[in-house]
């Protein structure tokens, strides 16, 4: 049983990230938030960046695209295609920048979302592979992670967006 709200972990050996936490909420409610264009009001905060303009054809083969706006007002697309869905336990999709960023380029990874049951809610853990050699890039991700999980579990506990 979940005593009082767990933060999210993760880490990364330079190759591969690891993410999870523990959300108060069903699984069911969890994969929607995460499938849904829902990703719009609770992927991204006032300091960093928000997510808009997600569409995706949930199906495997089906492909997904998401806009990140900076804070300063940059578009930086990203977006892939559905390897594998399994409501309510399992996404795995690629993922791809639609620009260049700084520590990865356009780089193709793998992230698969893993949602288990639990005694009052759901364990999210992410795998994120694909680092092979660019160890800052993974550091970089891996932190990030740390956050989008706080922002999800944020949200789906409280119905509002993190702070």
């Amino acid at each position: 049983m979940m005593h009082g709200p767990v933060v999210a972990q993760s880490m990364t050996n330079g190759e591969t990230i690891m993410a999870s936490a523990e959300i108060v909420a069903p699984p069911e409610r969890v994969f929607h938030a995460l499938i849904t264009d829902e990703v719009e009001r609770w992927w991204g905060s006032c300091e960093s960046y928000r997510m808009v303009d997600w569409t995706a054809d949930l199906r495997v083969g089906g492909r997904w695209q998401v806009i990140a706006r900076t804070i300063a007002g940059e578009d930086h697309p990203a977006g892939g295609e559905f390897l594998e869905i399994q409501s309510p336990r399992r996404i795995v999709q690629t993922r791809a920048y639609g620009w260049d960023h700084p520590t990865l380029g356009r780089r193709q990874m793998t992230v698969a979302y893993l949602l288990e049951p639990i005694a009052g809610g759901t364990r999210i853990t992410i795998c994120h592979g694909g680092f092979a050699g660019l160890t800052d890039a993974a550091a970089e991700h891996a932190e990030d992670w740390g956050r989008v999980l706080g922002w999800l579990q944020a949200y789906v506990e409280t119905g509002e967006p993190a702070a």
